[in-house]
């Protein structure tokens, strides 16, 4: 008999042993007796079954899987209030319409926004594509653009001092009498839409990152300073991820402001985009249209406000919301 026979334990009730492990049902004796203890001794010891890996890779899911239902449970309790509320709104809305017959150049009812909103999706849809890509090209450049301020801020308090009444300041100036000015210098092309994005975006989020920085624990700076990390790691091991959450906070912000950005400065001059297609609509008297345009504005905003949370779940699965 090898090693691996000698070591490996018997089931109690297999091949006449009781094993020194036998549960009270092998105890009882006869075939119901051996069956079950048996049963009973390979739930204890998953890996001597066939199917142990099985077992084990189950048992290790489960919490996985718990946990992803109770997240979508939460979010739906959180978020029933809101349809709720919605749904009722949109049940006076439809009969204040047929109430008092208003035309539907003034206000249309919602089933004539839904439905003419639908037969002219195609047209919809290729305004979103541009409005997409203006908003992803800005925002890319309004996190890059945050990330260098507040990473040089960080690292240098005279910066911190010159630079953060800008940044305030750069939050007065009214977008809506510069982006016309925008419009005449860059023209029509993409360079405009981007800079209005990134004059409204990129304040929270070098702001979240600087408190975010901030807000590490002096006593993990010190514990690491003391131990002879130089300032670069010090910031990346203790100041970088104490921000991310801080972070990430401005990036949901952040992201719905990107979307309006890019529907103003659309609005104000471009060729293709949702903005542009809602004030086509308005000088036709197509009110329904452009309350279509505007029901799908709000699902990008509030899509790529939700995938923040996926992307803070990827980045930073160690921090969760309480």
């Amino acid at each position: 008999m090898t090693r691996a026979s000698q070591q490996r334990p018997t089931p109690p009730g297999v091949g006449g042993g009781a094993g020194p492990t036998a549960p009270e049902g092998s105890a009882r004796g006869g075939a119901v007796g051996g069956a079950v203890g048996a049963r009973e001794w390979q739930q204890g010891h998953p890996a001597a079954t066939p199917d142990g890996a099985t077992t084990v890779a189950a048992t290790r899911r489960a919490p996985a899987l718990t946990a992803g239902a109770r997240g979508a449970r939460h979010a739906f309790v959180a978020g029933f209030p809101s349809l709720v509320l919605v749904a009722a709104g949109l049940v006076a809305w439809q009969w204040f319409v047929a109430a008092t017959g208003v035309r539907p150049q003034v206000l249309p009812s919602p089933l004539r926004v839904a439905e003419q909103g639908w037969a002219a999706r195609e047209q919809i849809w290729a305004n979103t594509i541009p409005t997409l890509q203006v908003t992803a090209v800005g925002f890319a450049v309004s996190l890059g653009l945050g990330w260098v301020i507040a990473i040089a801020v960080d690292f240098s308090p005279w910066l911190r001092r010159a630079l953060t009444p800008l940044l305030v300041v750069s939050q007065t100036l009214p977008i809506i009498a510069i982006a016309p000015l925008l419009i005449i210098w860059f023209g029509f092309g993409l360079l405009p839409k981007v800079v209005v994005i990134a004059l409204v975006t990129f304040f929270p989020v070098a702001i979240g990152l600087v408190e975010g920085f901030a807000s590490t624990p002096r006593a993990a700076t010190n514990l690491l300073r003391s131990m002879g990390a130089s300032r670069w790691q010090r910031f990346r091991l203790v100041r970088l991820p104490q921000a991310m959450p801080s972070f990430f906070t401005a990036l949901r912000i952040g992201i719905t402001y990107a979307v309006t950005g890019a529907i103003f400065a659309e609005y104000v001059g471009a060729t293709a985009g949702l903005g542009i297609y809602m004030s086509l609509q308005k000088n036709s008297f197509r009110t329904d249209l452009v309350l279509a345009a505007v029901v799908v504005t709000a699902l990008l905003s509030v899509t790529l406000f939700a995938l923040t949370f996926l992307v803070q779940r990827l980045v930073i699965p160690w921090h969760r919301r309480g």
